[in-house]
């Protein structure tokens, strides 16, 4: 009989994501088949400590919350650096059986920036998702939109400023280059958590402010008016797109509470309704920019659609799992299961490192 495969899933963090990242985990485990999986949960706390999580109590803290959190912790545990998936339990020192592969279900920084990624590569353990780089360059607006026009795909309007700069970024000058109204965005953030959209200068401040409390970089960003439309992406070095769907939000935009907390905040539609030609230039520029920003594994991309202009908005190297994400959902509608995405997700973690087992990383003299 195979042996079964060891995953450790990894959820939480010291992101302001985190209670995303729980839900998303909460679905991944359900999804996985346990014939074929072993499942080892790893809860990360506010603080960035390893938590080992029985199932039981993990299933238990989640059961009928919209925004769950971590309350029993578990054993401190950490990977071991060269050990090959092997985890140690900090408070016994006691070295426990080694995993095959993580699936790290994190958002934010802290988990979907490179840092796990990188710590991973050290433990010397196959990982789910983008890796250092890739994971590194789409969590950044600001260099992920210069690396995106460079490749020549469109992306909208921005002028990015750090917080040092906050006493020069004048209002005027905003809206002279980027119209109003404009949005102001933490460069390092996902799931619209620190964005404001502002339509007056009473409004500006309040919303640098917020923006600043995330993150030491902002980026003030053009509005654009037109349908907001997302792509999956699945592969390595030959990935596929999903069908495009499309985000009817209910709110003034598709801000964290329409996507987590109000179960009416967003209507979603897949696929989009879209003319053919349309539909597969979306698809194409999906593959272009995944290709642009060195993804791997998963990405979703975010685009905007204004009239027959199609403009890139970002890219999500670890996408929403929960009920209501779009990633999953895209490629059910695409002809891939929930159960069978994450098998194939695995199993892309598994190629990439046998492949770069095959590099060689040192020098015979």
């Amino acid at each position: 009989m195979k042996r079964k495969l060891r995953v450790a899933v990894i959820c939480g963090g010291k992101s302001v994501e985190h209670e995303i990242s729980l839900q998303s985990a909460k679905n991944v485990i359900e999804a996985m088949d346990r014939e074929k999986y072993d499942i080892v949960l790893i809860g990360i706390d506010k603080d960035g400590r390893w938590h080992l999580k029985a199932l039981a109590d993990f299933e238990e803290e989640m059961e009928g919350s919209l925004l769950p959190h971590l309350t029993s912790r578990g054993d401190e545990v950490i990977f071991i650096p060269g050990g090959a998936g092997q985890l140690v339990n900090l408070s016994t020192g006691e070295r426990l059986q080694p995993v095959d592969v993580v699936f790290p279900v994190l958002h934010g920084p802290f988990g979907e920036d490179g840092a796990i990624q990188g710590l991973l590569k050290i433990a010397e353990v196959p990982f789910v998702g983008a890796g250092v780089l890739g994971s590194a360059i789409a969590m950044d607006k600001e260099v992920s939109k210069r690396l995106l026009k460079e490749a020549g795909i469109p992306a909208a309007k921005f002028l990015s400023f750090a917080r040092e700069e906050k006493k020069e970024i004048k209002f005027p000058e905003m809206v002279s280059q980027l119209g109003l109204p404009f949005f102001v965005k933490p460069a390092t953030l996902g799931s619209s958590v620190g964005i404001s959209k502002v339509k007056k200068e009473e409004e500006f401040f309040s919303a640098l402010e917020e923006a600043f409390r995330y993150d030491g970089k902002i980026l003030i960003e053009e509005y654009v008016e037109g349908r907001e439309i997302e792509c999956a992406v699945l592969g390595n070095e030959k990935p596929r797109v999903s069908c495009p769907g499309e985000i009817i939000p209910g709110h003034e935009f598709y801000s964290y509470e329409a996507k987590y907390i109000d179960p009416e905040g967003a209507l979603l539609q897949i696929p989009a309704s879209l003319p053919e030609n349309i539909a597969e230039k979306i698809q194409c520029l999906a593959i272009q920019a995944f290709r642009a920003l060195s993804c791997e594994g998963m990405a979703r991309v975010d685009f905007f659609l204004r009239g027959e202009e199609i403009i890139v908005n970002e890219l999500n190297t670890i996408p929403g799992f929960t009920s209501i994400s779009m990633y999953p959902k895209l490629w059910e509608a695409s002809g891939i299961p929930y159960p069978q995405l994450i098998d194939e997700l695995i199993q892309l973690a598994l190629e990439r490192s046998e492949k770069e087992k095959s590099l060689q990383t040192f020098i015979n003299w």
